[in-house]
């Protein structure tokens, strides 16, 4: 028997690092949007008691490093069930180290996958308390739709879905290390009203246009990276309606209420940049499709 999921990618609306913990962690205030940009995975009962990974996307690792694996062992060491052995082929769409919690996003699959393959009956709280030990946007990524996250990002608090839009969502040709983000934003000591507040009273005024002006991200403000401005000039060239860094970068995303201008500017982008896509705001997480 095998599980097949659908695993949305994520965007931040806005992104704010309110302070760091004693713990090293750091506590912030974020909007966060699943988008129609999937991957796909697909867990599969073996035999000998092992986790194999299967991915062919260049720089993913396929062993215990992958988070599908800690997924896979969180769940397992969660239920108190044994492995009989699995196998996760992970077909990635995604691009890694971007911002759009595709890792994350394999993870939750996975947790939701073996819910599914081993009779466990989790609840979604159950199901994001496991993915909560494995990374802070695992949960998001088991819910989805449109989220008000606190604490480390692991506190969730359901939104109004967003007004019927499109997002070009573009990841220029280099990455950026959430880590060294972090340290980035730690040093600047960025000090400035929270941004998220806007970005939610905007989503319940249903105005696009205030949304668009509410998109701000700290990652973005102190890393100053020029690569990223560069591709939102491109889409503000391009009549969006606002362009923002998602996470840690480093993708950039789009706001547009116009089909025509947002392909119009993802064929600008494409003659640029490799990894460009135009998707939608979706109103779920990860979805068993097979």
């Amino acid at each position: 028997m095998k599980v097949k999921v659908q695993a949305p990618a994520k965007i931040n609306l806005s992104l704010d690092v309110l302070r760091r913990r004693p713990d090293g962690y750091h506590d912030v205030s974020m909007v966060m949007q699943a988008i129609s940009l999937y991957d796909y995975i697909t867990v599969e009962k073996t035999d000998g008691g092992d986790i194999k990974i299967f991915c062919d996307y260049e720089g993913v690792p396929c062993n215990e490093k992958n988070i599908a694996y800690k997924a896979a062992e969180a769940f397992f060491s969660y239920t108190k069930t044994e492995n009989p052995g699995i196998s996760v082929t992970i077909e990635k769409n995604i691009p890694t180290q971007a911002g759009l919690a595709g890792g994350s996003a394999d993870g939750a699959a996975v947790i939701l996958a073996l819910n599914k393959l081993f009779s466990a009956h989790l609840k979604e709280d159950e199901m994001c308390e496991i993915g909560a030990k494995i990374g802070a946007d695992v949960p998001f990524c088991i819910v989805g739709g449109t989220r008000l996250a606190s604490g480390t990002g692991t506190s969730l608090k359901k939104l109004i879905s967003i007004p019927k839009c499109r997002f070009v969502v573009c990841k220029p040709d280099f990455s950026v290390s959430t880590a060294e983000a972090y340290a980035r934003i730690d040093s600047a000591g960025l000090s400035h009203p929270e941004f998220t507040s806007e970005t939610v009273k905007a989503i319940y005024a249903r105005d696009i246009y205030m949304l668009a002006s509410s998109m701000l991200n700290d990652f973005e403000l102190a890393l100053k990276l020029d690569g990223i401005n560069d591709v939102k000039r491109i889409m503000l060239k391009n009549k969006a309606l606002g362009a923002c860094m998602s996470g840690s970068g480093s993708a950039v995303f789009a706001l547009f209420n116009s089909d025509k201008k947002a392909e119009k500017c993802a064929e600008a982008l494409r003659g640029e940049y490799k990894s460009v896509f135009i998707c939608e705001p979706v109103k779920t997480g990860c979805t068993v499709i097979e």
